[in-house]
């Protein structure tokens, strides 16, 4: 294992976590935002028709209670659907927030390895130049020894 998953290995846990939470919570959004746009359909086809049984043309006195009954119980269930469409519209914004809160916090995290990751490199890099450096000086010694006693 590299010295960087070893020195942020309880981090990387967290990032598994927080992605297990992150995707969890998306496929909960999408299962929110399916059945809000089925309770919308639904709506929108009761209301559809409601449109096209909405006027009395003729017809005996049966057909006109027979049509105001349909009506009646065509508005309860739009009254029904819309309520349905109402807490489903909920349901999915609260699943909104949730993911949103579920990827930032994911983001943190990545953002926060990848900033120590960096440091790392940054580090290895100037303990790498300090070796460069101190290479150079030892050679430049021993020419400037060699030379000496030449």
């Amino acid at each position: 294992m590299s010295a960087g998953r070893t020195a942020d290995r309880g981090l990387r846990a967290v990032e598994r976590v927080r992605e297990v939470r992150e995707r969890d919570s998306r496929l909960g959004l999408q299962q929110a935002r399916r059945e809000q746009e089925a309770h919308a359909g639904r709506l929108a086809e009761l209301e559809e028709i409601t449109r096209q049984h909405g006027s009395f043309v003729s017809g005996d006195m049966g057909a006109f209670v027979a049509l105001r009954t349909q009506l009646v119980g065509l508005r309860e269930a739009t009254t029904h659907a819309r309520a349905e469409l109402d807490t489903a519209t909920l349901v999915a914004t609260s699943a909104q927030e949730h993911w949103q809160g579920d990827h930032t916090r994911l983001s943190a995290v990545e953002s926060l390895l990848g900033r120590r990751a960096d440091e790392r490199r940054a580090e290895a890099l100037q303990a790498e130049a300090r070796e460069l450096d101190d290479v150079a000086g030892r050679l430049w010694l021993r020419r400037h020894r060699a030379e000496a006693t030449a």
